[in-house]
C-alpha cells in the first residue's frame, strides 16, 4: 500500500529526513518511533504532500505521491494530525467538519454518511452541532478520525494520535482505531515517541534517529528485547 523509496526532505539546506525506505502491506499497521526532532512526523507530512520531497519516491496505492492529483490521492490516504483541537475549525459545527470533505468531493448522501460516522466513532447525532470548544479532547480526536475516514481512505497516517490526550481517553482511542482498522480494513503509518503505544498497535516499527533510519523491528523483536542497535536501547530504556 505503501512504498518510500529513499526519501530525502531537506528545509533551507537542513536535512530533516535522510535516505528513508520502508514498505507497508495492505492491512498492516506500521509504527515509526524516535525522539522529537527525528525526521516521523515529517515523513508523514510528505506522504500527503504537506511537504516536498527533495529526493526519492513515495507510492500510495499504485499512486505517485507527488504528482498524483490531490483529490486522488486524498481519496487513497488521510492523516490525523497530534492535536485534535488545532486541526478543527473554531467556528464550524461538528457535523460540518465532518460533511463538508465529502461535498468537496462528490460523495452522495453526505448528510447520512455524517450521522453514520458520528455512530461509528461512538458519539452519536447528539454531537453534530456542537462545536470544538463543547467538546473533550478524546472527544475532538474522535471527530479528527471521523473526518478523516469520512472519503472512504484505504490508508490512515497516525501523528501522535493519542499524546495531546488524558491517559484516561488514550486506550479508548487506540481501541476505536484497532475497531476501525479491523472493520474497514485500513492500512495504518503510526508515528509516536512512546513504544508502549507503538507495540500494541503496529506489528513492525522502525526507529529514527537525527533523520535517519536506525534498524526495522517487528512487534516480536520489540517485546523479545531482540534489538540490534544501542540506540534503540537507550530509547527502550529512557521509556
Amino acid at each position: 500500500m505503501i512504498e518510500v523509496d529513499h526519501l530525502t526532505v531537506a528545509f533551507d539546506g537542513n536535512v530533516a529526513v535522510r535516505d528513508v525506505s520502508f514498505r507497508v502491506a495492505e492491512g498492516e499497521s506500521f509504527g515509526i518511533v524516535g525522539e522529537s526532532g527525528s525526521g516521523k512526523s515529517t515523513i508523514l507530512r510528505t506522504i500527503m504532500r504537506l511537504n516536498r520531497q527533495t529526493a526519492g519516491t513515495i507510492r500510495v496505492d499504485g499512486l505517485d505521491a507527488a504528482t498524483a492529483p490531490r483529490r486522488e490521492l486524498a481519496r487513497k490516504v488521510q492523516m490525523v494530525f497530534q492535536d485534535p483541537y488545532a486541526s478543527l475549525h473554531p467556528r464550524y459545527v461538528i457535523g460540518q467538519q465532518i460533511t463538508e470533505p465529502m461535498r468537496i468531493n462528490g460523495i452522495e448522501n453526505a448528510e447520512q454518511r455524517t450521522a453514520n460516522l458520528l455512530d461509528l466513532i461512538g458519539l452519536g447525532q447528539a454531537y453534530r452541532f456542537r462545536f470544538p470548544h463543547e467538546l473533550s479532547g478524546g472527544q475532538r480526536q474522535r471527530v479528527a478520525i471521523a473526518r478523516a475516514i469520512a472519503l472512504s481512505p484505504r490508508i490512515l497516517l497516525l501523528d501522535e494520535p493519542t499524546s495531546a490526550l488524558d491517559v484516561s481517553i488514550q486506550a479508548e482511542i487506540l481501541n476505536l482505531l484497532n475497531r476501525l482498522r479491523r472493520e474497514l480494513t485500513l492500512t495504518f503509518v503510526i508515528v509516536s515517541h512512546d513504544l508502549a503505544v507503538i507495540s500494541y498497535m503496529c506489528e513492525r516499527l522502525m526507529v529514527m534517529r537525527s533523520a535517519e533510519p536506525v534498524e526495522s523491528l517487528t512487534r516480536a523483536e520489540l517485546r523479545s528485547g531482540a534489538i540490534r542497535s544501542d540506540y534503540t536501547r537507550a530509547l527502550i530504556a529512557a521509556a
